[in-house]
């Protein structure tokens, strides 16, 4: 399969109905309006608990159902067996769920997922924690981020490990798609769930959701940080299509990563070194993903 080209156009017709439950500045309205646009109205959505479920349980007409925490997967297989059985291969199937959903609660059954290929799309929107109960860290929280369950103090410096690598994670199952993306760049996104929506079998995207309540900054900001995000390297555009790697945003030079993490209040207690294990780590995982571009992944 050829390397896609993000497509930076989106439907006209709204989906998503005015009014929502989500905090000011939330990243998640901007997910779920375009990737609804974009999977149009032919679509079965289904969500877990979360701050995604709340943005969209009261913005939705089409056919959309939750389910447990752990039952995501589950639920979405059952919806593609019955699409199936009725002979409709026209269908969109796709869940939207954070990254406690996903990194954490939801995470075994949607590897056996990812291991069956299951025909359905999943879309992580991931804004690094349980935000939608208090803040408590999950797999996907970054390294010394301060939240509910990390504090800081004189014990502790937040949160004490790295985030988990979910891409790689689900390309080590050897899926037909993979991708990451931002609400920083809506074109990116919209690109890949227009190229993506239509492959058989198990699609994972991971969107980036700045959060201003659990992160601590001001919530017109939200685009802004999510650039930044992008812009220093902490968090990479790319595809792995076919186990083909594909990095879809190089900046000519990457800013310095503490103009992403000062912003924001969870990492304001980082010291010159901290900031410099993070500055190491974002230098070096750049370096290995222009290594990889355009080259099948060594899993």
């Amino acid at each position: 399969m050829s390397k896609p080209i993000p497509i930076p156009r989106i439907e006209p017709v709204e989906i998503m109905q005015p009014g929502t439950s989500s905090c000011q500045g939330c990243g998640h309205g901007i997910i779920a309006r375009n990737a609804m646009k974009t999977f149009g109205n032919d679509t079965c959505f289904i969500s877990v608990p979360g701050c995604i479920w709340i943005t969209i349980q009261r913005s939705i007409p089409l056919y959309w159902t939750g389910t447990s925490f752990q039952g995501g997967a589950a639920l979405l297989r059952g919806i593609t067996n019955a699409l199936e059985q009725k002979g409709n291969t026209h269908t969109n199937v796709v869940a939207f769920v954070g990254d406690g959903g996903t990194a954490d609660i939801g995470m075994q059954g949607l590897s056996a997922a990812a291991e069956r290929n299951e025909n359905f799309f999943w879309l992580c929107a991931d804004n690094h924690a349980y935000m939608n109960t208090g803040g408590q860290r999950s797999g996907a929280t970054p390294k010394f981020a301060a939240t509910t369950t990390t504090p800081v103090g004189k014990a502790s410096r937040g949160k004490k490990t790295w985030s988990k690598n979910l891409p790689f994670i689900f390309a080590a199952h050897h899926v037909p798609y993979i991708g990451t993306a931002s609400v920083g760049n809506v074109p990116d996104m919209v690109g890949k769930i227009e190229f993506a929506k239509d492959i058989y079998g198990f699609k994972f995207l991971q969107v980036q959701s700045p959060c201003p309540t659990g992160w601590g900054f001001d919530p017109s900001q939200t685009v802004k940080v999510a650039k930044l995000m992008t812009d220093t390297g902490l968090w990479p555009l790319y595809e792995v299509v076919d186990g083909e790697f594909h990095l879809n945003y190089k900046p000519k030079e990457l800013k310095p990563v503490s103009e992403a993490l000062k912003p924001q209040r969870r990492f304001r207690h980082l010291t010159d070194d901290e900031i410099g294990q993070y500055q190491e780590m974002a230098s070096s995982r750049w370096d290995e993903l222009l290594k990889l571009d355009g080259k099948s992944l060594p899993i």
